[in-house]
């Protein structure tokens, strides 16, 4: 089968399984979101890590500040493709991943500024017996993740590598799920975000590299056949 085929049958079977998964399992404010936040709020319903400093400053701004240092790079790299001969092979590839960083993070800015969904600091109530869930907070902008999405980012590079590199492809592909899992896992700590949050940013952020890759996947095999000669 050819490779571009394989690539859409396996794709499209695994965002539609992971979909449904998502869906069922972790609807934003589901039980599986209360139960793994559950830990991180006091009886009365406040998250005492709200303002703990690895989390609401080296996580929150120093982590996002070096990935978005490496993001300028990639950006220097591609600026200097138009004067250093030798990088003139890589400005396809180090200008697409930039312009994917910057729309898969302004997909998910623009979800998150039209979205109802509160925080969960804003969504808990004291009660006589603790604490409520209060879904109907007025306070939203909350969903998706815009933190996690820095690093769930860097699955562009995957798309980018897959064809020329495939080891750093993967590299990309790793570190971006780790990096955006851990970058939402800290915010869930904080009260920001429900880990369905985080989820749906990677899904919906792997969604948007698929097809945006999908038109541009005979430019990546030009370019690869390229270089490659």
């Amino acid at each position: 089968m050819h490779d571009k085929q394989h690539f859409t049958l396996y794709q499209g079977c695994f965002l539609m399984i992971s979909f449904c998964v998502l869906l069922i399992f972790f609807p934003v404010g589901g039980a599986l979101d209360l139960a793994l936040i559950h830990p991180w709020i006091s009886p009365s319903g406040q998250f005492l890590l709200r303002d703990n400093w690895y989390l609401a400053e080296l996580n929150h701004r120093y982590v996002k500040d070096l990935i978005i240092a490496l993001y300028g790079s990639f950006l220097l790299l591609w600026l200097a493709s138009f004067k250093v001969q030798k990088l003139k092979a890589v400005r396809f590839s180090y200008g697409y991943f930039l312009v994917m960083v910057i729309i898969s993070t302004s997909v998910i800015g623009l979800l998150k500024s039209q979205s109802a969904h509160a925080c969960p600091w804003n969504s808990t109530l004291p009660s006589a017996e603790g604490f409520f869930w209060d879904f109907s907070a007025t306070q939203g902008h909350c969903f998706p993740g815009g933190h996690a999405s820095t690093g769930f980012a860097l699955m562009a590079g995957f798309f980018v590598f897959r064809l020329s590199q495939p080891k750093r492809a993967y590299f990309f592909l790793i570190a971006g799920v780790i990096l955006g899992f851990a970058m939402g896992w800290a915010q869930m700590m904080r009260g920001a975000h429900f880990l369905s949050h985080n989820l749906w940013t990677g899904w919906i952020i792997w969604f948007v590299n698929v097809i945006v890759y999908l038109f541009y996947y005979r430019k990546f095999k030009l370019n690869n056949a390229a270089v490659s000669a």
